[in-house]
């Protein structure tokens, strides 16, 4: 049975929930599981993804990776896969999955699949293609194959296992990156990527101060989330945190108010 090495994200000094819907694909996509977890200091975190799923985990704890660095993740990954023998490796397609998965794919001389949101038998990997209107299933060539997941595209484990946890040991001398400092973004209410509601609006509003005006209001009315198509961020009536869809954040809501898509004549705004 092939073997699959989980890479997990911190949050806030708590394992991401992304990771634990890996562990939903993971299983779906049938193996052996194991993970690594890459900071410093993360004993407490391997333990609780050893006991929801993450089997055997692989605590590569170093003061070099308090902070985030892609080549410091990028050796510690490979030294978890080649610890594990994984055949599949998967990542979060997340701004850290982003940056870090296609690199241990090259060093690994692995097949590399992104932004993939189902598997079926195969295995065969399902992922959207232009701007969602298609889907297409990739099959890797045999070997090493390595994976970036859609968030929210299986619910997170929610079960327990008897996994365990082991240290991981990696030379992290000659790092090329360094980390300067994180700047996070002002923060907007409702997360759109767990609200259940988000009211998003189009060109169709008419202008960048209906969002403000009407787009907004009725969202908090409806204790949700405001959203926004990709030509409003382009023109940059709003920033790009609230864009939705393919090219934007990825959402899940149990509903969605598309306010204005398309301009028509007999809307009004007053």
């Amino acid at each position: 049975m092939a073997s699959i090495l989980l890479v997990a994200e911190l949050q806030k000094g708590a394992i991401r929930e992304a990771t634990y819907e890996l562990v939903s694909f993971a299983k779906k996509l049938g193996g052996d599981v194991t993970s690594v977890v890459i900071g410093s200091g993360i004993a407490s975190q391997a333990e609780a993804l050893a006991k929801r799923g993450g089997g055997k985990v692989y605590a590569c704890d170093d003061a070099a990776l308090a902070n985030y660095n892609v080549d410091g993740w990028a050796k510690a990954v490979r030294a978890a896969a080649a610890a594990s023998g994984a055949e599949t490796v998967l990542f979060s397609n997340t701004p850290v999955g982003w940056d870090v998965a296609a690199r241990v794919a090259a060093g690994l001389d692995a097949a590399f699949v992104s932004d993939a949101f189902d598997v079926k038998p195969g295995p065969v990997f399902v992922r959207r293609i232009f701007n969602g209107k298609l889907d297409a299933e990739i099959a890797p060539a045999a070997g090493k194959v390595v994976v970036t997941v859609q968030p929210g595209a299986l619910a997170a484990f929610e079960g327990t296992d008897t996994g365990s946890t082991e240290p991981l040991a990696v030379d992290l001398s000659g790092l090329r990156a360094k980390f300067v400092e994180t700047k996070l973004a002002s923060s907007k209410g409702v997360d759109l990527t767990k609200a259940e509601i988000i009211v998003s609006g189009g060109r169709g509003v008419g202008a960048p101060e209906k969002f403000p005006e009407v787009i907004q209001p009725l969202a908090a009315a409806l204790g949700g989330a405001m959203g926004a198509s990709r030509p409003v961020v382009d023109a940059g009536w709003l920033p790009h945190e609230y864009q939705v869809g393919s090219s934007g954040q990825v959402v899940t809501p149990s509903s969605i108010s598309r306010a204005a898509s398309r301009a028509r004549s007999s809307t009004s705004w007053a």
